[in-house]
């Protein structure tokens, strides 16, 4: 009976299973050398490996088929290079490059030097100086005034949650099928005689400005981030006596880093880019974006000097993506915001 259960034990102590595999580490110490159990760090798979691919973990480890899909790989990201950052880098070339020469030979490597003189040109003597600071002041309070509507709207939507949040939640949603050009004639009319304000926005950024904020989408994807943050901060909050605007201020846009900045380079490229409407409201060339101007002067313009304004003109939306693209590719970093 005994030798039964002893056998017993160590079958069942052989059969049990390892959840991880250990190798032994020398620590030194004061007594002596002290062995402890350290986890074996594995190599992180790459997400072409195996998993869900197109290609198994079985045909990955064939050497034939692992080095034809890595230069496949590696050919698919030199075209995408040449496709996404070519058309920019050939644009700062003609920035430079004489007229003569961008139109005899646009792909030679400055055959006859560079013109460093369409810049200033640019800048001073077509005064792209002024429609440049007019895009930024028209780009900073779009950023401001949609940032501002699509937080304070996600919160009650999200967080306050009142008894009417799902009717206007499903309103908010229903106006992405609205296209914008059917907008256009009402919205020119509302800022041609806003109420309350007795005088026309034309010629006001604050025509560009206004409407900006009515954007259902920003509202939409700010919402689902704020449903997606823990309730257990919020109900800590409210029990500590904060009030509903320290909640949002002090706890909820904190955490919303990688939204608020998915929403900022939205925001931005959007304002920067728009065309038509700025056209409409803002008919004073003094006024006018570059989105706007450019396409005005591009007929009495030497042509080095008109793309020249055109590089320029892409330099902030570049560097803004650039400075913000860990927030806008981030979809994590709320990791810690509860503690066990």
């Amino acid at each position: 009976m005994t030798g039964r259960h002893i056998s017993e034990g160590k079958t069942s102590a052989m059969t049990l299973p390892q959840t991880a595999v250990t190798e032994p580490t020398d620590i030194a110490g004061v007594a002596g050398a002290v062995r402890v159990a350290r986890p074996v760090r594995k190599r992180k798979a790459s997400n072409f490996e195996g998993g869900r691919g197109y290609v198994s973990e079985q045909d990955w480890r064939i050497p034939s088929v692992s080095w034809t899909m890595r230069i496949l790989h590696g050919i698919l990201l030199v075209l995408l290079l040449f496709v996404g950052v070519g058309p920019m880098l050939l644009l700062a070339k003609f920035a430079v490059t004489p007229t003569q020469d961008i139109i005899r030979t646009p792909l030679a490597i400055f055959p006859h030097g560079m013109r460093w003189e369409n810049i200033s040109e640019a800048w001073n003597d077509v005064k792209i100086s002024r429609y440049f600071l007019n895009t930024i002041w028209l780009a900073a309070g779009s950023w401001f005034v949609q940032l501002l509507v699509a937080t304070t709207g996600g919160f009650v939507l999200s967080v306050l949650r009142p008894a009417w949040a799902k009717i206007v939640n499903g309103l908010v949603i229903a106006t992405l099928f609205v296209p914008s050009v059917v907008l256009l004639v009402p919205l020119y009319l509302t800022i041609l005689n806003p109420p309350l304000i007795g005088t026309s926005l034309i010629n006001n950024f604050l025509a560009v400005w206004l409407p900006s904020g009515a954007s259902a989408f920003n509202v939409v994807i700010v919402t689902r981030f704020f449903d997606g943050l823990p309730r257990e901060v919020f109900e800590a909050a409210r029990v500590d006596g904060a009030s509903a605007f320290r909640l949002f201020w002090s706890v909820v846009l904190p955490m919303s880093r990688p939204i608020l900045g998915v929403v900022s380079v939205f925001a931005a490229i959007a304002s920067w880019k728009d065309f038509l409407w700025p056209m409409l409201v803002l008919k004073d060339p003094t006024n006018q974006p570059l989105s706007v101007r450019l396409p005005a002067i591009a007929s009495q313009t030497d042509l080095g000097v008109f793309l020249a304004s055109l590089a320029i003109s892409t330099l902030i939306p570049v560097v803004f993506f650039l400075i913000f693209q860990r927030m806008f590719l981030s979809s994590a970093g709320l990791g810690g915001a509860v503690k066990g």
